[in-house]
């Protein structure tokens, strides 16, 4: 499949690297995954590289994320899966757009299997059916789908049915102080129930401190970032060895009532 016209006109754009953080599997007490997050080449944040977006290099930018973040992992040795964020409204084609990142995953060894895209659910789509269409030919080629910062948009169960990701990540908002605050609580465990049933894997973003790190693990969340575990690290990836783990079990379930 030859590369679209976007891809063969594609210019160079304004420099930027990546931070690596993980995301840790609870129960077998070991990294799932490590998302790549944008900065700038100075250890700018990742605001400063993304307000330097515009029509005229959005294309242009996703591409080279896309790149910079597999070309990173594979040359600092990252194990397990590679969370790579994309702009569903940059890819044209969905076939021809992908052209660039089957060529670096290849030519760098990186399996397609271990590459997991996320999208934000803040993200402005106007034609659902041509998200679908990416995320069938993602798929195609054993890639994953991760809606990430779930829960911050109104349409939020609404896109859950529509596009069936294989992921959800649980926005800070409903994690912050998920141990004193029942409402939190109740939504999450409902969701994270519902989740089970679609076969969905849920992850909780932000978790900040150990009593949320306990109260969302009592309520069945095996998998977290946030920077209880680790923060980003600027051109660098983390082992196991790095992670703050929290090293007590819990001893008593919180109970937590059914939504009716």
């Amino acid at each position: 499949m030859p590369r679209c016209s976007a891809c063969r006109q594609s210019k160079a754009i304004f420099p930027f690297t990546m931070a690596f953080q993980p995301i840790v599997d609870l129960k077998a007490q070991s990294i799932d995954s490590q998302e790549a997050l944008v900065r700038g080449p100075e250890q700018q944040s990742a605001y400063h590289v993304l307000s330097q977006l515009n029509d005229d290099n959005r294309y242009a930018f996703d591409q080279s994320c896309r790149v910079k973040a597999i070309e990173l992992a594979a040359r600092l040795g990252l194990q397990g899966q590679l969370n790579i964020n994309f702009l569903p409204n940059a890819v044209y084609e969905p076939k021809g757009c992908i052209k660039l990142t089957l060529e670096t995953a290849a030519r760098h060894g990186w399996p397609l299997d271990k590459l997991t895209f996320e999208f934000t659910e803040q993200e402005s789509m106007a034609d659902t059916n041509h998200v679908l269409a990416i995320i069938a030919e993602y798929r195609r080629h054993g890639f994953k789908i991760a809606l990430d910062d779930f829960a911050t948009s109104y349409s939020g169960l609404a896109r859950l049915a529509d596009l069936r990701p294989d992921i959800i990540k649980l926005d800070r908002c409903l994690m912050k102080d998920i141990d004193i605050d029942r409402n939190r609580r109740v939504i999450v465990a409902n969701l994270v129930r519902m989740s089970q049933e679609l076969g969905i894997k849920v992850v909780a973003e932000g978790v900040e401190r150990r009593e949320e790190v306990d109260a969302a693990r009592a309520i069945g969340i095996q998998f977290m970032q946030g920077f209880y575990f680790a923060k980003p690290s600027f051109e660098r990836v983390q082992f196991e060895a790095d992670i703050n783990w929290p090293m007590s079990r819990i001893s008593k379930p919180m109970k937590v009532e059914p939504v009716c």
